[in-house]
Parts: structure tokens; C-alpha cells; sequence
């Protein structure tokens, strides 16, 4: 049933094989929504809305619903841009049935560094400011991070008509990253953004946050993604890069709840204190030297407890792609858990 509230938009797309695209774009998303296909077509749910998109022959119909206007943009700018990079070359043709969209971006926000420092060897804190911090606080807890290039005045994104969002391109390409809000103190208007600082050759992230100083203009695209569970047992399981958002959970969580949380990190330095008003059980685990993303801990964990777990007992887990998949394919195909009792998320992905 619609709820007075939700907010919604209908489109048309055609391609000449409707079908193989819509399979393609389901393909896409398997891993992170629910997904249910009929002969019609399929439905998408995610924690932000649905999407029903029914085929024939060339015409995908697509029906969007979601309970804010700025997921509504979320949802459909997603849909829009991973059609057309699914299509090829010039084939997709998209409108929705409200016409052009507006050229400013809904939940976008320019925000400054207030401060940058390390919280522990491998990770490092920015503190921004923003004038519209209680934006932040419900719709998720992640935000796309848009760090302009150095030296240049930023050049920010709008919206096109078919729903996607124009990216500035050239010299003013923006470098986008996804990261979690650890905390936001509404008193003073800023948030705290935790970075995994490791070496690579393809971490503007974490170069960003080695580099920022105080002045320097960021955007954020948010937020978004998971919330923090409605449940009073959990169990809360990641890595060092789902640290942040198990921190936030934990400290968001009523007084009634009773979490058990397990967290991967390198070694002792690297844990750090989390506060919950909550019943709160935290074991940390050390790789001792083993790589970031190749151990079975979590996975074995998580086995063990869920299988003992009373069922409405919440599951939320988030860690490299592969350990990911194999926690997911427990949790959904295995043990066949209610959908809404589990969020089980790929943060990284190992090379």
C-alpha cells in the first residue's frame, strides 16, 4: 500500500532488446537490493524505495516510489545512469512522465574541513562544517564524498533531463568516493568522516584525507544507503572499513537494545573506543599480519551465532566483496533468513 507520504515518478526507456537490458541491470544490482522477477518484469526494493519495471518488447515502463523527494532523486538518477551505461552506444531512450528535472541536485552539499588527524595508525579523521548538518542525520548514513581537483575552483554537478546526474568532465573532474558519517554534533555544525588510510595506487580517498587542510571545500551527495537498524538484538560484524558505521549504529541505538559486535582490524593499535547507551558485547579480532580481506573470521563468526540467534534477531555485516558474498549466500540461501532481518554489504573490493 502507498502511503499520503511517498513520493513518486514513472518513466519510459526503450532499447531495441528491453529484456536483455532489464536482465543486465538485475544482474547489476543482485548483490545489494532484493530483487523479485515475474513474467512482467521485476521489482527492486532497497532501503531508500522500489522500482517496478515491467518490459515488452522494446519498452522498459518504470514506476519509482520512496518515502523522501530526495531519495525519490537518488533512486531515479541510479536507475537512469546504470541503464545507459548498460545500453550501448545511443540505443536508450529515457523520459519520465514530471519532464525535465530540476538542474540542482536535491541532496547535494558543499561543505569545509574543519580539522584532519589520525584516530589510529591506519586511520584518520576529518572534521567538516556544514550549515545544514540535521540534513545529515536521517536517510542513511553514507554520503558520496566529491573532492575537486587541487588548485581549482570546484565545479559541481546538476541534473540532465533523462534523471542522470551531469559529472563535470576535464580538468575539473571531481574524484567520488562513498564513505560513512561517523558522528554529527548539531551544536556546532560538523560531522566526523573516518578514512581507511592504507597503501595502494588508487586511493584518492585516503590521499585526500592525508592531504586536506582547514578551508579546503568538499561536496557531499547524501546521505544514504543502510540506516541504522530498527531492532533491539543485533549483531554487528565488519572490518576496519565498516568501523564507522558500526560506530554510528552502536552510538544510535536505544538504551533497550542489546548488540554483539565483532570487528576485524590488523592488531591492537588499531581499535578504538565505541560508546553505546545500549547492552553492548565488542570483540575485536586481529589479522596478525594477515592481508586485509583474506581471512574466513567473520564468516565463520557469523555462522556460529546466527545459527544459535533467536530470529528476529538483526544481522548486519559489511567487509571485502568475496567475504561478503559468502556471508550473504549463508544468511539468504543456506538458512533462507527473513530479508528484513539481514543487510549484508560489500564496503571493498580486493585486487
Amino acid at each position: 500500500m502507498m502511503h499520503a507520504r511517498d513520493f513518486t515518478a514513472s518513466g519510459v526507456a526503450t532499447h531495441r532488446d528491453a529484456g536483455q537490458l532489464l536482465d543486465q541491470f538485475c544482474a547489476r544490482f543482485a548483490e545489494h537490493v532484493t530483487i523479485t522477477r515475474s513474467e512482467a518484469g521485476a521489482r527492486l526494493d532497497t532501503v531508500i524505495g522500489s522500482a517496478d519495471i515491467a518490459v515488452s518488447n522494446d519498452r522498459l515502463d518504470i514506476k519509482l516510489r520512496c518515502p523522501t523527494a530526495a531519495m525519490l532523486f537518488t533512486i531515479r538518477s541510479m536507475v537512469a545512469e546504470n541503464l545507459f551505461e548498460l545500453s550501448t552506444g545511443n540505443a536508450l531512450d529515457l523520459n519520465w512522465a514530471d519532464g525535465p528535472q530540476p538542474t540542482a541536485i536535491p541532496n547535494f552539499r558543499e561543505v569545509s574541513v574543519v580539522d584532519a588527524y589520525d584516530i589510529a595508525p591506519h586511520m584518520r579523521r576529518v572534521v567538516v562544517a556544514t550549515d545544514d548538518a540535521r540534513h545529515f542525520v536521517e536517510g542513511g548514513m553514507h554520503v558520496r564524498l566529491l573532492i575537486p581537483p587541487k588548485g581549482r575552483e570546484p565545479v559541481w554537478p546538476h541534473t540532465e533531463p533523462d534523471g542522470r546526474i551531469h559529472w563535470p568532465k576535464g580538468d575539473d573532474a571531481l574524484t567520488i568516493r562513498a564513505y560513512t558519517i561517523r558522528s554529527i554534533d548539531l551544536d556546532r555544525g560538523e560531522m566526523n568522516i573516518d578514512f581507511v588510510v592504507h597503501e595502494g595506487d588508487n586511493v584518492p580517498g585516503a590521499t585526500w584525507a592525508m592531504t586536506t587542510r582547514a578551508g579546503d571545500r568538499v561536496g557531499l551527495i547524501g546521505p544514504g544507503g543502510g540506516g541504522v537498524p530498527a531492532a533491539r538484538k543485533l549483531i554487528l560484524a565488519g572490518d576496519e572499513t565498516a568501523l564507522p558505521a558500526i560506530a554510528r549504529i552502536a552510538a544510535s541505538v536505544p538504551a533497550n537494545a542489546e548488540l554483539r559486535i565483532f570487528l576485524e582490524v590488523a592488531d591492537k593499535q588499531e581499535e578504538q573506543p565505541l560508546t553505546s547507551s545500549a547492552s553492548m558485547d565488542l570483540t575485536w579480532l586481529h589479522r596478525n599480519g594477515a592481508p586485509a580481506g583474506t581471512t574466513d573470521t567473520l564468516e565463520r563468526i557469523i555462522r556460529d551465532l546466527v545459527l544459535a540467534a533467536d530470529p528476529e534477531t538483526y544481522v548486519w555485516a559489511a567487509c571485502e566483496q568475496k567475504q561478503a558474498r559468502a556471508i550473504r549466500t549463508f544468511v539468504k540461501t543456506e538458512i533462507a533468513r527473513d530479508p528484513g532481518t539481514f543487510s549484508i554489504a560489500a564496503y571493498w573490493q580486493k585486487c
